[in-house]
């Protein structure tokens, strides 16, 4: 299911360290809806969450799996908003003031009791992040010179890479390679034949190798660059540098700006 939002005021996405779209795509393998309240937290649908994990009985998933102030009615939710901004959320949005709704830690919860095996990269990485916090006392994220915020944890990057090509580019014409390489390889292939991918390119050419050795990437300019910290000036910059080096090709641009890169 395509992520849709709907906000009910505020500056969607402002206080967020990590852009929450690409989070829960880590987190569950789908853009899912979302309801952004104007205090800046999110909620999601309970049956999108549940059937997007593969649970039968959502009622029951939520029941077991939730903690119970991590769940909500939507009815309950929007009166929490504005009278005249009630309409404006809801419009056209198929969702329904009966339904049950899940913030991000419940959501979350939901994941970590979860059985799917496309969770388990960010299962991995939450364990992660807990034994960094038990051993170090903390788990930081690189700030971003590009915008407000935090770089993605890479562990992140090649789940979202993932999700988002085998979910786009059933459409799209690839050859691939007769023996396949791992995205560090095809990144040690590229300098072991002196294309000097250094620096900020390397910076970028990791944020495509693993789709690229998929089969393809499909990103905007913007994508990459919050992924990646660097300006999108100079994503543009490190791009038509690896095109140049023979390294990646541009097949095409599709109607939302995104580019789609592919292997030569």
């Amino acid at each position: 299911m395509e992520e849709q939002r709907y906000v009910g005021g505020g500056s969607e996405g402002e206080s967020d360290a990590i852009d929450i779209g690409d989070f829960v795509l880590a987190a569950t393998g789908a853009r899912v809806r979302r309801l952004t309240m104007p205090d800046g937290t999110h909620w999601f649908p309970a049956v999108d969450a549940a059937g997007q994990l593969g649970y039968v009985n959502t009622r029951q998933a939520v029941l077991v799996h939730v903690a119970a102030g991590r769940q909500r009615v939507l009815g309950e939710l929007v009166r929490e908003v504005r009278g005249d901004e009630v309409a404006r959320v809801l419009a056209g949005s198929g969702l329904r003031k009966s339904m049950k709704m899940l913030d991000l830690q419940g959501l979350v919860q939901l994941v970590i009791a979860g059985t799917k095996p496309a969770c388990a990269p960010f299962k991995a990485w939450v364990s992660e992040v807990v034994a960094c916090i038990q051993r170090d006392g903390s788990y930081g994220l690189e700030p971003s010179t590009a915008h407000w915020g935090y770089v993605m944890p890479p562990q992140l990057v090649d789940i979202v890479v993932r999700a988002e090509t085998d979910a786009g580019f059933h459409h799209v014409p690839v050859q691939r390679s007769r023996h396949a390489v791992s995205p560090q390889e095809l990144l040690d292939s590229w300098q072991a034949d002196h294309r000097a991918v250094t620096g900020d390119v390397r910076a970028v050419a990791a944020c495509l190798a693993p789709a690229l050795v998929r089969g393809g990437a499909r990103y905007r300019l913007e994508d990459i660059a919050r992924r990646t910290g660097l300006a999108v000036e100079r994503v543009r910059d490190c791009v038509g540098l690896l095109v140049e080096r023979g390294c990646v090709r541009e097949s095409a641009v599709s109607a939302d700006g995104a580019r789609i890169y592919l292997l030569p």
